[in-house]
């Protein structure tokens, strides 16, 4: 959610940034916010007239019951309740404007930084830079699933009969590879200063609202049904989360924090469900990191989680680019934002396996996250990280780890996470 101050100084700049994102039919809400937010003005002018009002003939009952001038004094009471019924309405009507004002807010999307390039969609995305070469071997890599079953990791038949399409069961050295790879990345954060935490799986409608887009949460979160809490689709959301409502103090920023979870998404919109691979699942296991930062430091912050990301998968022998998220590909609170792919030689192409973004003082702004500072409370900025998220990280380990006889080499960063094997052996 943008500052309302935007629109009332700088409306033009808002829709500037709307149409950029190709969501034009948005332009109408700016005006409306204006509108609203104009009248909500004068309605408080006239409430603020009539409690100026109000106080100076309660004074006056004051000083006219100390003269014991009870029916004038009561006159006057007259008065002032009538005034109290007036400020009723006024604030009445504040309310409902107030409420309209939120939910046009709501949806207008966060100002872009300046550098996002251009474009409708992911097919628009920059590619920024690779990492490591993307090397496509002498012998034909297997599909994921067939990996994975050579060596009697994957059942997805099974889960299919206990849940459903898009679940899975991992068996043996591919539930002990998937785990490793995790237990690697917390530590690999860790190592790098972020503090490591655990956080709910749940979450409220409020702190729902607070971190994401009515849109992503209707195409990504499972309800509990009968109450309020939604299972995370990642866990940044509960994680920033945690600080709503509160006031943090500068000395304490930034914070950065490491956190385990699995996630559950409802994969709207996916086309359908792979029936074999694990490249598309509702439900799956990540690493994620956040930072909150003074504003002047989110860019230095950006630049440094993307890094880390990118440190990581090379170290387990596996190629990636960066990718820059072009304007129509950006969703709405996010200020700027970059794709970590990782190289796939069976197919010959990159694919997704974690995001990097900033939000501004979006997330901050909707929960209500404040930092104490020398010259009075802001709010600070947030952003996210995937470390690594299994199963598509697991399935790029594969591919590019592979051996012509189907056996699987292990770095040397996973062999103590791993009983110090170098190798996974096809099950004969």
């Amino acid at each position: 959610m943008i500052d309302i101050n935007l629109i009332r100084t700088n409306p033009d700049l808002v829709k500037e940034n709307i149409k950029k994102k190709f969501q034009d039919k948005k332009l109408v809400l700016v005006d409306e916010v204006k509108k609203f937010d104009e009248e909500a003005k004068e309605l408080k002018n006239k409430a603020d007239k009539l409690r100026s009002d109000r106080n100076t003939l309660s004074d006056e009952i004051g000083a006219l019951m100390k003269q014991k001038k009870t029916a004038e004094a009561n006159a006057i009471k007259e008065k002032v309740a009538k005034i109290n019924d007036n400020i009723k309405k006024y604030e009445d009507k504040l309310d409902k404007l107030q409420i309209e004002i939120k939910k046009r807010m709501m949806v207008i999307p966060n100002i872009m930084d300046s550098t996002v390039p251009i474009g409708k969609d992911d097919s628009e995305n920059v590619e920024v830079k690779r990492f490591g070469e993307a090397k496509v071997p002498n012998f034909e890599v297997p599909y994921n699933a067939d990996i994975l079953e050579s060596f009697g990791g994957l059942d997805k038949e099974s889960a299919g009969r206990t849940t459903g399409n898009g679940f899975y069961y991992l068996m043996g050295e591919a539930a002990r590879l998937h785990s490793a790879m995790l237990g690697y990345a917390r530590d690999f954060m860790i190592d790098k200063g972020f503090t490591y935490v655990i956080p709910p799986f749940m979450i409220r409608k409020d702190v729902v609202d607070g971190v994401m887009s009515f849109e992503e949460m209707e195409a990504m979160m499972y309800k509990i049904e009968g109450e309020d809490l939604y299972l995370i689709g990642t866990s940044e959301h509960s994680m920033i989360g945690r600080f709503k409502g509160q006031i943090l103090k500068e000395s304490e920023l930034p914070i950065t924090l490491t956190s385990y979870s699995p996630c559950f998404r409802k994969e709207v919109g996916a086309h359908g469900i792979e029936e074999r691979g694990l490249y598309r699942v509702h439900q799956f296991e990540k690493q994620e990191m956040i930072a909150i930062c003074k504003p002047e430091e989110s860019m230095e912050w950006y630049n440094k989680l993307c890094k880390y990301t990118i440190e990581l998968f090379r170290s387990l022998d596996i190629p990636v680019r960066q990718l820059e998220c072009c304007s129509g590909d950006l969703a709405d609170l996010k200020v700027k934002s970059c794709d970590v792919e990782a190289w796939s030689p069976r197919q010959q192409k990159f694919f997704e396996v974690g995001s990097c973004s900033t939000l501004g003082d979006a997330q901050a702004r909707r929960l209500g996250i404040r930092v104490k500072g020398e010259k009075g409370n802001y709010f600070p900025h947030t952003l996210n990280n995937t470390v690594l998220a299994t199963p598509r990280a697991l399935i790029a380990f594969l591919e590019n780890n592979i051996n012509a006889d189907g056996s699987i080499n292990i770095p040397k960063v996973l062999r103590p996470y791993m009983g110090g094997k170098t190798k996974i052996e096809v099950k004969k």
